[in-house]
């Protein structure tokens, strides 16, 4: 916490050359990511294309493969709820148009009419967009193909769609590295707004103070992500047999969420009343050392995400911190904007506490009376 963060980025080495040019490390880094989800669309792809070419008997199982590529597709969110609304929206696109095709046949005010009738029944039917959109391009799709028989389409997309859905559960995912990777962000980004919300306080730089208070403001779309990946992970964990034993886990780190959720918003108050406080100019250093040994145990918070060892200790750090939390003791002489800001940490060692997984009524017992 003591170190100057701005100034170590300020006179980090700047690579020059060809490395400067291409590096291919973030490409790798993303194919890394996604070598799970290739895996389950290629597998499934494939699986289903030929049930329905050897087994049913179909000469071109188009969609029996863009059905299940669709579905999974190489997004965040792999909830077996989602893959199953795709799918069901796609079907619905192939049973509109299949019987637009068996009673007016194809053509170009056809396909008008049958993607028209899609797009509404869809949006009746879902709220969620690309559900119609979905629907709306497997529409288009049997319109522009020719059908050897009634329906056989349909039976091509269903066998995608039972195809995406059994390889969700026996090709899962891996929950836990995606959601640890979001939930190190949001600590890590806590972490950088804490840094130099202490820096402006140490030396009543309200600039640095200010930027400070938008690096808090900015850890809010981290927690989404978080939140979308663990409940991502959770509804995996629960569809597929072989991640059951990795629910336990995920939902402890579901209750860490919803503590640093409270921590960061009470983190800007924080850094608002930091604001106030560095507008005139003055070295403010006892605060400083607080806020900065209060997320020293954050940190190790963020470390007992990969270790549960590390959770007594967390806990240990910032129950420390917190039965120390009574302004008047702590700035005796203090003013009232600095007593406020002492208050406000109050809040946040509360949640600091709870994301240990202690019960918010002991944790805030452990702060002092005032």
């Amino acid at each position: 916490m003591s170190g100057d963060g701005d100034t170590a980025a300020i006179t980090q080495a700047v690579p020059t050359g060809w490395r400067a040019r291409f590096d291919p490390r973030p490409q790798l880094a993303r194919v890394r990511g996604s070598a799970i989800a290739i895996v389950q669309i290629t597998v499934a792809a494939t699986a289903a294309w030929a049930f329905a070419h050897y087994v049913i008997g179909h000469s071109a199982p188009l969609l029996a493969a863009t059905v299940t590529i669709s579905s999974l597709g190489l997004v965040r969110d792999a909830r077996p709820r989602r893959v199953l609304e795709t799918v069901v929206g796609m079907l619905v696109g192939i049973l509109v148009a299949e019987g637009f095709v068996v009673v007016v046949g194809p053509g170009w005010w056809q396909l008008a009419l049958a993607l028209g009738v899609t797009l509404l029944v869809a949006r009746f039917l879902s709220p969620y967009p690309p559900f119609a959109i979905m629907a709306g391009i497997q529409a288009s799709i049997v319109m522009s193909l020719p059908a050897s028989q009634p329906f056989a389409r349909l039976v091509d997309g269903i066998v995608g769609g039972v195809a995406a859905l059994v390889v969700t559960a026996l090709i899962p995912r891996n929950p836990r590295r995606e959601e640890a990777r979001d939930g190190h962000a949001v600590f890590a980004a806590a972490d950088a707004a804490a840094r130099t919300i202490v820096q402006a306080l140490r030396r009543g730089d309200a600039l640095r103070a200010a930027r400070g208070l938008d690096k808090a403001r900015s850890i809010g779309p981290r927690i989404d992500d978080w939140r979308a990946s663990l409940d991502s992970g959770l509804a995996v964990a629960g569809f597929s047999p072989w991640l059951r034993p990795q629910r336990a886990e995920l939902r402890r780190h579901y209750t860490v969420l919803q503590a640093m959720d409270f921590a960061t918003r009470n983190l800007r108050v924080v850094a608002r009343r930091a604001v106030y406080l560095c507008e005139d100019g003055q070295r403010r250093p006892v605060p400083a050392e607080i806020i900065a040994e209060l997320m020293r145990g954050a940190a190790l918070v963020g470390e007992s995400l990969d270790d549960i060892a590390l959770q007594p200790a967390a806990r240990e750090a910032v129950r420390a911190v917190a039965a120390r939390l009574d302004p008047a003791q702590i700035l005796p002489e203090g003013t009232q904007t600095e007593l406020n800001l002492i208050t406000a940490l109050r809040p946040l060692a509360v949640d600091l506490l709870t994301a240990t997984g202690m019960p918010s009524a002991e944790a805030r017992a452990v702060l002092p009376r005032v």
